[in-house]
């Protein structure tokens, strides 16, 4: 195939089936949720699991081996994942609208006050505040890591790397434990509601930030990053940037102006 200067490098079916795998597995998520049986989530995970291997693998054949990934291309994946951070971020907009929106004028349902009557919050110096500064460790170790990577420098890269997806592990499992101790749940009225969702799907983005450096561990080990040709790490970099910034709001709002 000849290189051209559009962002479709190829054609390429697994946007097709990534899409198809998505809507299988909400299905499957809403059938498991209602008590109908894990089969059609399991299908619907798998799908998407297989879409994501094998695009990954297109993307960095595409990148690293046949050169196809030219600078007009480059560009228009910069803009793409500037696109997506800022769909993310009005994603969570919606989160801390709703927030607000319950906690800085309290119904009558909720007790008239906030944390509403009946729910004994979460201490925010405590597991939260660690989990803070275990984010802003890693957005350090990852910074660390790309200008490693930009200098040249392997080794120094691949152990900032390392460092980040241990810390990234470690704010998942201070988080896990947090849930499986706190004094209230999901359905405890909108503050449950509320934090279990923000916090929630915040955690689910720390685990594919820290799925998506991994990745990028491993492509820096095998020497398919250069210092002037890495944008896969520094689309990871961006993300996780954008995860820690998130939380920072999700503490100082929910943690501790919400407690």
């Amino acid at each position: 195939m000849t290189r051209q200067p559009f962002h479709l490098v190829e054609f390429s079916p697994w946007p097709l089936t990534g899409s198809l795998g998505a809507l299988i597995l909400t299905i499957g998520l809403t059938s498991w949720f209602h008590g109908l049986g894990p089969s059609c989530l399991t299908l619907g995970l798998i799908i998407t699991i297989l879409t994501m291997i094998q695009w990954w693998r297109d993307v960095i054949r595409e990148s690293t081996f046949l050169g196809h990934h030219t600078l007009p291309v480059a560009k228009g994946l910069r803009w793409g994942m500037i696109l997506f951070i800022a769909s993310e971020v009005l994603f969570f907009f919606a989160f801390f609208w709703a927030f607000f929106h319950s906690s800085l004028a309290p119904t009558p349902e909720l007790g008239c006050s906030w944390p509403p009557t009946g729910i004994h919050v979460l201490n925010p110096f405590a597991i939260p505040l660690l989990n803070t500064a275990v984010l802003l460790a890693s957005g350090v170790t990852v910074t660390w890591a790309h200008h490693s990577l930009m200098e040249g420098n392997r080794p120094n890269s691949i152990q900032a790397l390392t460092l980040t997806v241990c810390l990234g592990i470690y704010f998942t499992f201070l988080q896990a434990g947090e849930y499986w101790e706190a004094p209230f749940t999901i359905a405890d009225s909108v503050y449950g509601t509320t934090f279990f969702v923000a916090t929630g799907f915040h955690g689910l983005h720390v685990l594919i930030g820290s799925t998506f450096l991994m990745i990028c561990l491993i492509r820096v080990i095998t020497h398919q990053f250069s210092s002037g040709h890495h944008f896969g790490f520094e689309a990871a970099a961006w993300y996780w940037h954008f995860v820690d910034v998130v939380w920072i709001f999700l503490y100082l709002c929910i943690y501790w102006w919400g407690s």
